[in-house]
């Protein structure tokens, strides 16, 4: 069996990553920095079940701190992952800085430890939010990716140029997968699943920015994490859509977990936000080409399985912080 190094492996989708390899047979060794962009203690409780887990071992650390990079995680690994980022589109608004040092320097570190450790895969997460503003949808991949619409996506665009050069220079085998609005048990809670499940839950009143008619194509967690572990196949350099085959609008989506719920939804609806997307919509033809990949949970499956976790773990996921 492989043994894989993933970073950001605290995170949501890391998290799960890794816990699926393990459960096939592999051994991963898990970075993470556990940082406070949300409530850390979600960070907190996934480290904590990874750790039981044979097979895994944690470094806490920075992946933009190189001197720690290459001081601690030496070694031979079958590839890397790289998870790790800041997490938040409106975060990086007030603080572009801490989302260039995490996404460019820290995928910049990971690369050269890829080459100088001979690693000879590397997976690179991206985002849909790369596609701008008025993408076609589904978005293909050969729609633009030049007009980001805040600091979080340019990061993303340049660590994604980064991993090329390496490509090119190098010859990694790179593949850049672009997730499509993840959601699913012991999620960001800064992000409308956790959050509308949480307030509608608890009877708090359910923010909504704008008037509702936004659109997301979400993502099952598992589905991500399976296309993720599909991608770790030798493919050259290729950038893959992973994304949801349904698409709801928000107004929707608190109406379905209402239903699944079993409450109703005190609504308060905002200002838009300039940061957000009005919709995204993913074309994955070619994960379904080059890895045999489509999403497996709609979207009420997946949010009751949602539910079903918030409401075993409901006594301290209810005090989670969600702003």
């Amino acid at each position: 069996m492989a043994n894989y190094l993933v970073t950001g492996a605290a995170g949501f989708i890391g998290a799960r990553t890794s816990e699926l390899l393990i459960r096939d047979g592999h051994s991963v060794v898990g970075v993470d920095n556990m940082n406070d962009a949300y409530d850390p203690r979600m960070k907190e409780y996934r480290l904590r079940k990874l750790q039981a887990l044979p097979g895994f071992t944690f470094h806490r650390l920075d992946i933009a701190d190189k001197e720690s990079v290459f001081s601690k995680l030496g070694g031979h690994y079958d590839g890397l992952i790289n998870l790790a980022a800041w997490a938040g589109v409106r975060a990086s608004v007030h603080n572009p800085w801490i989302f260039v040092e995490s996404t460019i320097l820290g995928t910049v570190n990971m690369l050269e430890l890829c080459r100088q450790h001979n690693i000879p895969k590397f997976i690179l997460a991206s985002t849909s939010s790369i596609y701008g503003e008025n993408p076609p949808y589904p978005t293909p991949e050969t729609a633009s990716s030049s007009e980001p619409l805040q600091p979080y996506a340019a990061s993303k665009k340049g660590a994604e140029a980064m991993a090329h050069a390496y490509h090119h220079l190098h010859g990694i085998d790179v593949t850049i997968v672009r997730f499509f609005t993840v959601y699913g048990p012991a999620g960001r809670p800064d992000l409308a699943l956790f959050r509308f499940v949480q307030w509608i839950s608890e009877g708090l009143p359910v923010r909504v920015n704008g008037d509702g008619e936004q659109s997301r194509g979400f993502t099952y967690v598992d589905d991500i994490a399976r296309g993720i572990i599909s991608a770790l196949k030798p493919l050259g350099f290729e950038i893959i859509n992973l994304g949801g085959h349904e698409v709801i609008t928000i107004n929707n989506l608190i109406k379905l977990i209402e239903d699944v719920v079993g409450k109703k939804a005190i609504l308060e609806y905002g200002p838009a936000d300039p940061a957000d997307m009005r919709s995204n919509w993913a074309d994955v033809t070619k994960a379904g080409e080059l890895l045999g990949w489509e999403p497996q949970f709609n979207m009420r499956a997946g949010v009751e399985k949602l539910v079903e976790w918030y409401n075993a773990e409901r006594e301290w996921a209810s005090q989670i912080l969600t702003q």
